[in-house]
C-alpha cells in the first residue's frame, strides 16, 4: 500500500496545489488507489502549461498583427483547458473521497442505479448575424471598426477552438466553417459556447520597441556590455513564479504585452436545444458599444446541433436466439444470430454475416414504444421466454425470443432494460439516427509570394544539401531567416 501510494504522489506536478493538498493530509490515502484517469488529466494539464509558455513567448516575439492575434487566441485557448483539467481533476478528487463510485448496472435494480450511455455531440454551421448602422454598412461611412473574432466551445473536459475570422462592416454574419464533435457527453451535457474578440486595429507594437532599442545598444556598445543590457531589458518568463509551493495554474493568466481577447458574448446548449436541423439560439452579450473590441450583435447565434447516442450507433449486446412469431406453427422457432442497436434487433442466419456486412434476414423494432416482457417458463426447456411486442398499423406484432439458459435470458433481459434507459435518458436523439459531418481539416498557410528582398530569394533555396550558414537547414539558419522576415516585412 506504502509503494502504491508513493507511486501516486509521483504522478502529481512538483509544486501543485494537489502535491500540498497531499501533504497536509486532506485526501485519504485510498482516493489514490486508482490512478490512471488522475495522470492522464496531470499529463494534459503538462502538456497545456507547456503550450501556454510557447504561446506567451511567440506573443512577446511577434511584430506582426495576424501572428500576434493568433498567438494570443492560443494563450487564451490554453488557458481555458488549464482551468478547465483543473476543475475536471478536483471534481475526481472529490468523488473519490465520497466513495462516489458509479457503474453500469449489472443486474435489473432500481434504476436510479443506472448509468446512460454516453454519446458523440456535434456542432456546425455557427453563424453569428451582425446588426450594422445604416450609414455603416449601407453608406460605408465613420471610422472602418475591425474585430479579430474566434470561439471557444467546452463540453466537460473537451475544449475545442474555432479559426479566427477578421470581421468589419462589410459582413453581415461572422460564419465559421468549423464541425467541432465531442465524443464523451453523457444526456446531461452542457455546451458552453463563448465568442471572444480584440480590436485588430488596436498598435501591438509597443511591447517590441525595447527589444528594437536594445538591439541597436548592443551592437552599439559591444557583445559583451550589449548582452548584459538585453538581459536587463527583455522581458520575464511568462510563467508566474510559484509562491511558497503554491500552483501556478490557480494564479491569473501572465500579463504579456500584445493583442487581448476579451469575451464579447456566450450561450450554454443541452440536450433541449438537439435538433436534427438548422436552428436559433439566443446569446447572453458582455460589454458595450464604448469597448474596443465590441461589435453590433443581434443577440442570437444559429448553428445545427446533432447528437449520437452510443445506444445509436454501437452493438449493445449480441448473442444467439431462438425466434418463433406469434400466430406461427408452436414448433417452428428460427435460430438466429441477433444483434441489438439502435431501434432495432437485427437478426442474421449466422454470426459471420454480421462481419460481412450481409443483410440481416429480418429486423424487429425497438423503440420507446416497444413492450418487453419475460414470459412463464417452458415447461419442456425450463427456460423463461422473452416477448417482444410492437404495434404495426393499429395490430400488434408480438414475437418470442428464447435462450439456452438462464444466464443468456437474464443477460438479454438487462441489456433490453438498459437500452430503454438510455433512450428515456437521450430523448428525441434515438428517434431516429442524426447525420454528423466529419470535422473539416484545418486549412494550410497560405504561401507568402515573392518580394524581391534577400530573405524571399534565399528562403526557397534553403534545403538539408545547401552548404554554407545562411543555408543550411537547421535551427541557426532558420532563426536567421525569422530575424530577416522580421526586418523585411517591418521595412515595407
Amino acid at each position: 500500500m506504502f509503494c502504491r501510494n508513493q507511486t501516486a504522489r509521483a504522478t502529481v506536478a512538483r509544486g501543485s496545489a494537489l502535491e500540498m493538498e497531499i501533504r497536509r493530509g486532506k485526501f485519504r490515502k485510498s482516493v489514490f488507489l486508482d490512478t490512471s484517469q488522475d495522470s492522464d488529466i496531470q499529463k494534459k494539464i503538462d502538456h497545456e502549461i507547456r503550450m501556454r509558455d510557447g504561446a506567451c513567448k511567440l506573443l512577446a516575439a511577434c511584430s506582426q498583427k495576424d501572428q500576434a492575434l493568433e498567438a494570443a487566441k492560443s494563450l487564451q485557448t490554453c488557458s481555458t483547458r488549464i482551468m478547465a483539467y483543473m476543475s475536471e481533476l478536483q471534481r475526481m478528487k472529490e468523488a473519490q473521497v465520497m466513495q462516489k463510485v458509479t457503474r453500469r448496472s449489472s443486474d435489473a435494480g432500481p434504476m436510479d442505479d443506472r448509468l446512460p450511455c454516453k454519446g458523440k455531440v456535434a456542432i456546425s454551421d455557427l453563424r453569428i448575424p451582425l446588426m450594422w448602422k445604416d450609414t455603416e454598412y449601407f453608406k460605408n461611412k465613420g471610422e472602418l471598426h475591425r474585430c479579430a473574432v474566434f470561439c471557444l466551445l467546452q463540453l466537460g473536459g473537451e475544449i475545442f477552438d474555432t479559426d479566427m475570422v477578421i470581421v468589419d462592416r462589410t459582413l453581415t454574419d461572422i460564419c465559421f466553417d468549423n464541425t467541432i464533435v465531442f465524443n464523451e457527453a453523457s444526456p446531461g451535457f452542457e455546451l458552453r459556447v463563448e465568442l471572444y474578440s480584440c480590436c485588430s486595429e488596436d498598435d501591438y507594437s509597443a511591447g517590441s520597441t525595447p527589444r528594437k532599442l536594445a538591439s541597436k545598444l548592443s551592437s552599439s556598445l559591444g557583445r559583451s556590455s550589449g548582452k548584459k543590457l538585453r538581459a536587463t531589458m527583455e522581458p520575464g518568463p511568462c510563467s508566474p513564479v510559484s509562491n511558497g509551493g503554491a500552483s501556478p495554474l490557480l494564479l491569473p493568466v501572465p500579463s504579456v504585452p500584445g493583442p487581448k481577447y476579451h469575451l464579447l458574448a456566450h450561450t450554454t446548449l443541452s440536450l433541449s436545444h438537439i435538433q436534427d436541423s438548422f436552428r436559433t439560439h439566443d446569446l447572453t452579450i458582455s460589454g458595450n458599444e464604448e469597448c474596443s473590441y465590441w461589435l453590433p450583435l443581434y443577440g442570437s447565434m444559429c448553428c445545427r446541433l446533432a447528437a449520437q447516442p452510443h445506444c445509436m450507433t454501437q452493438q449493445m449486446t449480441s448473442g444467439c436466439l431462438k425466434v418463433k412469431q406469434l400466430g406461427g406453427d408452436p414448433q417452428s422457432w428460427t435460430e438466429v444470430y441477433a444483434v441489438l442497436k439502435g431501434t432495432s434487433l437485427f437478426c442474421y442466419h449466422r454470426q459471420e454475416d454480421v462481419e460481412a456486412n450481409v443483410e440481416p434476414a429480418f429486423t424487429i423494432a425497438i423503440n420507446k414504444e416497444t413492450r418487453i416482457r419475460a414470459s412463464e417458463k417452458d415447461p419442456q426447456s425450463k427456460v423463461q421466454n422473452i416477448r417482444i411486442s410492437n404495434q404495426y398499423g393499429g395490430e400488434e406484432v408480438t414475437h418470442t425470443l428464447t435462450t439456452d439458459s438462464r444466464e443468456d435470458t437474464h443477460r438479454w433481459m438487462e441489456a433490453f432494460w438498459q437500452h430503454f434507459y438510455d433512450m428515456s435518458q437521450w430523448k428525441q436523439c434515438c428517434d431516429d439516427l442524426m447525420k454528423i459531418e466529419l470535422p473539416s481539416p484545418r486549412k494550410p498557410a497560405p504561401v507568402t509570394p515573392k518580394q524581391g528582398s534577400l530573405y524571399h530569394e534565399m528562403a526557397p533555396l534553403a534545403t538539408p544539401s545547401c552548404e554554407g550558414l545562411l543555408l543550411q537547414d537547421n535551427a541557426v539558419s532558420a532563426e536567421i531567416r525569422a530575424l530577416l522576415s522580421s526586418y523585411y516585412n517591418d521595412s515595407y
